[in-house]
């Protein structure tokens, strides 16, 4: 995140900058499949991230 950007406080937030990191990174043929560790140092915690391509239903957007 940098400063122009606002601080994710909600799901919504988080949801709506995932959807948007992830079409980014499609738009730009990076494979956005797989697991990935996200190590955040002593003072965050660490996460695994595992993400998969799901199928769309009828009438999705």
């Amino acid at each position: 995140m940098t400063a122009e950007e606002p601080p994710v406080t909600s799901e919504e937030d988080l949801h709506t900058e995932l959807q948007s990191l992830l079409r980014q990174a499609h738009e730009n043929d990076i494979n956005v499949e797989g697991g990935w560790d996200c190590r955040n140092g002593t003072e965050h915690p660490d996460w695994d991230v595992i993400i998969t391509e799901v199928q769309k239903t009828e009438g999705s957007e």
